[in-house]
């Protein structure tokens, strides 16, 4: 994973309320409508994020931005779509972190470094465990005691094989001794009405599940960060319960390798005032996300460091290969 240390020195992450920047005169206009798949189910934050976001960008290049779901294969599938697009900026993809493991413990016909062409950061992800308020653990550790007495009985839910929430569990249970069973999902969507319907007994994952701790609904057990959230002042970190784990989750635009110099600009400099919107970051903050302000060169340098670093932590989780 990505700790939230790696993830602000990294990614060099900003406040949430980012000042308005000055609207200025793209260099590239796009001739038609531009496409952006999004790796993530619909309606969850990412596909909502991106809706927002296109708001705007089309204001500013003058043309409609769709957002087409293309959710699977652990968040990889929309980078992957991108592979057959030309690269005039009429096709973009938001690519999760999850697209920098990927490759390491699966056969994959793209290459994260070499097959596309970073032009933003967007945001990241806040983790965290959570039950239902119905659910008899009161503690992360009444949940680990049963993990531990009947191990795999109860499972979890997460974005995907290999995911932040996953690795998150996997280091959890490496500590711990407790065993769970991993039952991956689309995104937060689905997952999140797999917790309210019975269907899974915990997630391990993005802070989609915020506006139900907010109304009552759900409980947190432990946040995976390094320090306690403000807003949640009364959960406690993995951390604090003697568990040093801590994960961060960032997602940016990229689009087909070999893009021009000016097309990827102007789509940077579009998005760049998308985020900028004082909405988005409410929207962001409703679901404790970070902006992650990355022009193209600071993505791919983050993207180049995390795919070498990240690969010693999938060997330890028993995904990858040494």
């Amino acid at each position: 994973m990505l700790t939230r240390r790696q993830f602000t020195a990294l990614a060099g992450a900003t406040a949430f309320s980012a000042p308005m920047v000055a609207r200025s005169q793209p260099r590239w206009k796009p001739e038609k409508p531009i496409t952006i798949y999004n790796p993530f189910a619909a309606g969850g934050v990412t596909d909502v994020h991106l809706r927002m976001l296109g708001e705007t960008v089309t204001k500013v290049l003058g043309q409609q931005v769709i957002v087409d779901v293309k959710a699977g294969a652990a968040g990889t599938l929309a980078p992957a779509m991108l592979l057959n697009a030309k690269p005039d900026g009429q096709t973009l993809a938001c690519m999760s972190i999850n697209s920098l493991r990927y490759p390491h413990y699966q056969k994959t016909n793209w290459d994260p470094l070499k097959d596309f062409t970073y032009i933003s950061g967007l945001s990241g992800y806040t983790m965290g465990i959570v039950v239902k308020s119905t659910a008899p653990w009161q503690t992360l550790e009444e949940l680990l005691a049963a993990g531990k007495k009947e191990p795999e009985k109860y499972n979890y839910g997460t974005s995907g094989i290999g995911g932040t929430g996953q690795l998150m569990m996997i280091e959890v249970e490496q500590v711990t001794g407790a065993r769970f069973t991993h039952v991956p999902y689309k995104g937060g969507a689905e997952w999140m009405q797999a917790l309210l319907r019975d269907q899974v007994h915990f997630l391990a994952d993005a802070a989609q599940w915020a506006p139900f701790v907010d109304n009552g609904q759900c409980r947190i057990l432990a946040m995976a960060t390094e320090q306690r959230i403000p807003k949640y002042k009364d959960a406690p970190t993995l951390i604090e319960r003697g568990i040093n784990v801590v994960g961060q989750s960032p997602y940016g635009i990229v689009g087909p390798k070999g893009m021009p110099a000016e097309v990827v600009d102007s789509i940077y400099l579009a998005f760049k005032e998308a985020m900028a919107e004082p909405k988005v970051n409410e929207y962001l903050e409703k679901f404790l996300q970070l902006p992650w302000y990355k022009n193209p060169a600071e993505y791919r340098a983050f993207a180049e460091k995390y795919y070498v670093e990240v690969k010693p932590l999938l060997i330890k989780a028993g995904l990858a290969q040494g």
